[in-house]
């Protein structure tokens, strides 16, 4: 009966415990559980092989481009593979958009998370297992069908997202909160980094170097891309094996038997209502929409960077697994050097600085090419007789990794100091919910940009640039911001 009475009077019982804790430990295992499929299918490992050996590789083999200089035609099949991709993350996030918000205010009004997320986690599995029929040419699955099959996957990761961040105040004790959040991403990027490494250990190094094994184990063959179609079951077999702890041990606050339609219903007035209270707050208010232009851009320089340079540099599995854990050890930096830039010199104008940041490094990555460097200036030399990362422009487009991690990571934690800094104390829970909506609500225009102008220039780096756009949009609305120096008690 109490429980009843707090959630209709809106009032959300704290957690206990710290991020060891036995809540507070199986809210970050989730994580642990389910990142790893961001992290292998739609950045570094199938989003890649779908986009070069499928979507590229079958326009190839088509013959549509006979008469094509060889190396045009590579170009063109590739800006067709990234345009692709950058169509399933568009169509994917409109979908979230669309629902997602009024799926986070219906758990404020008492929804059960756990049902929900197994329905997701379920569904993604499913999904994800069946990307093992994704074959170049006619031998699996259709293209519209791996496209269906990508989109399904990644909205329900993106509910799952919502339910599962809506149990975090109740996971540990405030102070603790900070802690958990943290662990759960390092357990995620861990949970990818252990099956990059057996990847590249089973199946990729023994295909190309014979070690440690002569042949590719288990029997894959990587004539077929068995090695990349292969990530696909991974992760649904380690999600399967590896959620329990959540289920079982994990806090959910929601009310058993609460009716799901009344839910959604109260759900969307709810979020209504919230936006108008925003605008009422002008400083907050012009934050979320900077916020909403620059996360997009973020999104989207994230989901298809990968795809970007697979197609562009040649790089294979290898060369993306040592890219990936490169890149999540920066990150680890870049959030201490976001807490830094905070306190020297306030969060927008950290904010202004890293978003410009990402803006040179991104233009410094699209300059790299097999050729030459700095959009010519400096020609691409061998530098190391290395069967991986041997040329300049290799190291070079490292560098740029190294960069947009720091970068990016350090963005995250000044975006959400920022909140603090421009909503009134009294509403900071209200805004901190717009805040996460504001990270959902345009998230297919990146990959909208990427899309169309790929398609429009055939070429993949113009392709690329657009999402600049919305970094610039967003740093102007940061200008007119009119931020405290230090937060409000």
């Amino acid at each position: 009966m109490a429980e009843i009475e707090d959630a209709q009077l809106g009032f959300v019982r704290g957690g206990e415990g710290g991020a060891t804790g036995k809540t507070g430990l199986a809210w970050a295992w989730f994580e642990w559980a389910r990142n790893p499929y961001y992290i292998l299918i739609v950045i570094y490992i199938f989003a890649p092989y779908f986009a070069r050996d499928i979507i590229g590789g079958n326009l190839l083999a088509s013959g549509a481009l006979d008469g094509m200089d060889p190396a045009k035609a590579h170009a063109v099949a590739g800006a067709q593979g990234q345009a692709t991709v950058a169509a399933v993350t568009k169509w994917a996030g409109l979908i979230a958009a669309l629902t997602a918000p009024f799926l986070g205010a219906a758990f404020d009004r008492g929804l059960k998370r756990k049902p929900f997320i197994f329905m997701n986690m379920a569904v993604m599995g499913v999904a994800s297992f069946m990307l093992w029929w994704a074959i170049p040419g006619n031998a699996g699955l259709s293209i519209p069908m791996i496209m269906g099959l990508l989109i399904i996957a990644y909205v329900s990761y993106t509910y799952s997202e919502v339910a599962h961040n809506s149990m975090l105040s109740d996971a540990a004790r405030p102070e603790a909160l900070p802690g958990v959040s943290g662990l759960g991403l390092a357990l995620g990027n861990g949970a990818a980094t252990l099956m990059f490494i057996a990847i590249v250990l089973l199946f990729a190094l023994p295909d190309v170097v014979h070690w440690p094994f002569k042949t590719a184990a288990f029997g894959i063959d990587t004539s077929k891309f068995e090695q990349f179609r292969l990530a696909g079951p991974l992760c649904a077999v380690w999600l399967a094996i590896m959620i329990f702890p959540f289920f079982r041990y994990a806090k959910d606050t929601g009310i058993k038997g609460t009716p799901i339609i009344p839910a959604f219903r109260d759900g969307v007035r709810g979020v209504i209502s919230t936006v108008k209270r925003a605008s009422e707050h002008r400083e907050a208010f012009k934050f979320l929409i900077a916020r909403t232009l620059y996360a997009d851009g973020m999104a989207a320089l994230l989901a298809v960077g990968a795809v970007y340079v697979s197609l562009f540099l040649g790089w294979g599995l290898i060369e993306l697994t040592v890219y990936a854990i490169w890149a999540s050890m920066w990150a680890v930096v870049g959030g201490i050097f976001g807490g830094w830039l905070d306190r020297r010199m306030g969060p927008k104008n950290a904010l202004i600085f890293e978003l410009s940041g990402i803006v040179v490094i991104m233009f410094y990555g699209l300059s790299i090419t097999k050729e030459t460097i700095l959009f010519g200036l400096i020609p691409n030399v061998e530098l190391f007789d290395w069967p991986y990362f041997g040329t300049l422009s290799d190291l070079a487009y490292l560098l740029q990794g190294m960069l947009i991690a720091i970068f990016a990571t350090a963005n995250i934690s000044s975006s959400r100091s920022m909140v603090v800094h421009v909503a009134p104390p009294h509403m900071r829970g209200e805004f901190f919910g717009l805040f996460a909506i504001a990270g959902t609500i345009t998230v297919w225009m990146g990959p909208l940009l990427i899309e169309y102008f790929t398609k429009w220039s055939q070429d993949q780096r113009i392709g690329m640039s657009a999402i600049a756009l919305l970094f610039f949009l967003g740093l102007a609305m940061l200008t007119t911001i009119n931020a405290k120096d230090r937060p409000a008690s």
